[in-house]
């Protein structure tokens, strides 16, 4: 084995139908997504023709095609995350809506399984000759909502349009065929999807294929024409286990990087580790926001240069932030580091989850990290790639709380609930998570195996953590007890039915200062507790304007529970650098209430106080 082969842990998600999430931050928002955003979705998807598109392409109704030639896409993610609440909650309205898209998707399918509305309806003559429109990316969406269609509800018709779609794909590209280089990713991370679920390695061979056509002068299109984008917007400059750092947009630059993860877990091929390694670490340590926020510019809707991260300007695109969210859980899963997770986390409370209103109706395209009060979330973009992106994500989120190990199970992500798995030796095991997270540290683990048996237990101590108690049948542990594993603390022992485990993390108001080199953040402090950023907003200071206030960096925060304030925070109180009466509220919240001001990152006052020794 070498090295690097050394570095695969190669854990296994656990299919977040075998989690169940009873938890009070995050069940309410899931019943906000089941009850209005899926339906804000489709009835959006409805009113700007992109499901009439499929009807129209079909022959089923006459008319032109409506809108932007990536429209499809949309639709199939609003069917995908419809595919994840069913699991959930098997509602037969919602899947009899779903089937009836399906057939219209089916029947917009031409003979030798091209499937792309825009080509059929605009131009079915110029097929496959610009790699900018999104041929490919849309039919990644596809493959995506049919995988788990079929998980969600045993029904095969849209993975069966699937897989003829792809077998067209393999026909026309591939090895001494024609070479594509498509111009947003996405189809790359699907096929792998595709290939887990129907076991024909040929998709995820043509996945490696698509990784290995990227930076050797085969993209062609506007985009690789343009000065002030060419290929390095798409990720087309070198070659992809040649990437030395982030680059171009940053939603393309994630699913690729979630792409060449998949496929080192699919191969074990781990030709791809090195540059995911120098990738992951360019973009955490450079280019991203505390928010977990990436990509800075409206330009380019991506990166910049190093450090550049501006607040009142920052683009922070929401798909971004889920992309990360993709990327992070793969790395996670390929690598076994709890670093991985940590981010993961912070886009769950902080860059995601503020994407989207507390009444699950009105959506952020973009997210600064400051507004003078002109930024506004909305209902639909012309460009609604964000709330399609959010009603897949937000659904499937138990799938990033734990993974299987060989030799055991792991806990990654802290809410409420039960979870179903199999650990290594066949052995059935039923977890119980009992915890007030984000608000409260403590997290209580009910172990519950079939029968008494051994195997680890591996428990995330967050990044943010600087302290913790942790407890094993009312015992507590320490030391080579309980060993610290790549930022896991893990527990080898035999469990038996009744077993419990208490970890209890330390979460104190901590402030954040930016490096130095972040020139937009000099003389600057942000407030965080436990994985939540907070923020300070016009609503509660009604008398101040916009970057009038300052903060002292020793000033005690009180922390208060408000069950009464915006669906239940915990907010922070105390004085600001004049003495006046200031309040924080988590980032993820703010713009649901009154317009105004908000800021994360707060000018720092000046410390008057005399030390007298």
């Amino acid at each position: 084995m070498t090295q690097i082969e050394a570095q695969l842990m190669n854990w296994q998600s656990v299919p977040f139908t075998k989690v169940k999430i009873d938890d009070a931050f995050w069940r309410p928002r899931l019943e906000v997504l089941s009850k209005v955003t899926i339906k804000t979705c489709l009835s959006q998807c409805e009113e700007t023709g992109r499901i009439s598109n499929f009807a129209k392409a079909a022959g089923l109704m006459e008319g032109e095609f409506e809108g932007i030639y990536f429209n499809d896409s949309d639709v199939y993610k609003v069917l995908e995350g419809a595919a994840y609440l069913l699991m959930s909650n098997r509602d037969p309205e919602l899947e009899a809506e779903i089937d009836r898209i399906i057939e219209l998707i089916a029947a917009a399918q031409e003979a030798d399984g091209y499937l792309c509305t825009y080509y059929t309806l605009v131009a079915p003559e110029s097929k496959w000759t610009d790699m900018e429109k999104h041929e490919m990316y849309n039919g990644g969406h596809l493959i995506e909502a049919a995988v788990a269609y079929y998980e969600a509800t045993g029904k095969r018709k849209l993975l069966d349009v699937a897989c003829r779609m792809v077998d067209h794909y393999d026909r026309e590209f591939g090895p001494g065929k024609r070479h594509w280089v498509e111009g947003h990713e996405e189809i790359e991370l699907a096929l792998v999807k595709l290939y887990r679920v129907t076991h024909e390695e040929r998709y995820w061979k043509l996945a490696l294929w698509l990784l290995e056509e990227r930076g050797h002068g085969h993209g062609k299109g506007a985009i690789w024409d343009k000065e002030e984008w060419g290929p390095a917007y798409c990720q087309d400059d070198v070659p992809v286990r040649d990437i030395e750092k982030v680059t171009g947009h940053a939603v393309r630059a994630m699913y690729l990087y979630t792409a060449m993860a998949d496929v080192v877990h699919a191969s074990g091929d781990p030709a791809y580790v090195d540059a995911l390694h120098r990738v992951w670490a360019h973009t955490w340590e450079r280019n991203m926001y505390v928010t977990g926020g990436i990509g800075p510019s409206l330009h380019n809707e991506g990166f910049t240069q190093d450090y550049d991260l501006p607040n009142e300007t920052a683009y922070c695109e929401t798909c971004a932030a889920v992309a990360m969210v993709f990327w992070n859980h793969r790395m996670n899963l390929l690598f076994g580091d709890a670093k991985y997770a940590d981010v993961v986390e912070r886009e769950m409370y902080n860059g995601a989850l503020a994407g989207i209103s507390l009444s699950g109706d009105k959506f952020f395209y973009v997210n600064p990290l400051a507004s003078k009060g002109d930024h506004h979330r909305v209902e639909w973009f012309g460009t609604s790639c964000c709330p399609t992106n959010l009603v897949r994500y937000l659904p499937s989120i138990g799938q990033y709380a734990y993974a299987r190990t060989d030799d055991g199970l792991v806990v990654n992500q802290f809410m409420n609930g039960e979870a179903e798995f199999e650990v290594g030796n066949g052995l059935n095991v039923k977890l119980k998570q009992t915890t007030n997270y984000p608000w409260d540290g403590k997290i209580e683990l009910a172990v519950n195996p079939e029968r008494t048996g051994k195997f680890v237990i591996r428990l995330r101590v967050p990044g943010w953590c600087r302290g913790y108690k942790l407890k094993v049948g009312g015992e507590s542990l320490f030391g080579a007890e309980a060993l610290n594993d790549r930022g896991y603390l893990a527990l080898d022992r035999e469990w038996s039915q009744g077993d419990s485990i208490v970890l209890e993390l330390d979460m104190p108001v901590e402030v954040v200062r930016a490096r130095a080199e972040v020139e937009a953040n000099r003389g600057r402090l942000a407030i965080q507790r436990g994985p939540i950023i907070y923020c300070m907003e016009q609503a509660d200071h009604p008398a101040s304007s916009f970057d009038s206030r300052t903060f002292l960096a020793r000033e005690k925060l009180q922390i208060n529970h408000r069950p009464d304030l915006l669906g239940g925070v915990t907010v922070l109180t105390g004085r600001d650098g004049e003495g006046s009466p200031c309040l924080f509220i988590p980032y993820y919240a703010w713009d649901n209430r009154e317009q105004g001001f908000m800021q994360v990152w707060i000018r720092e006052a000046e410390d008057r106080q005399l030390y007298i020794y």
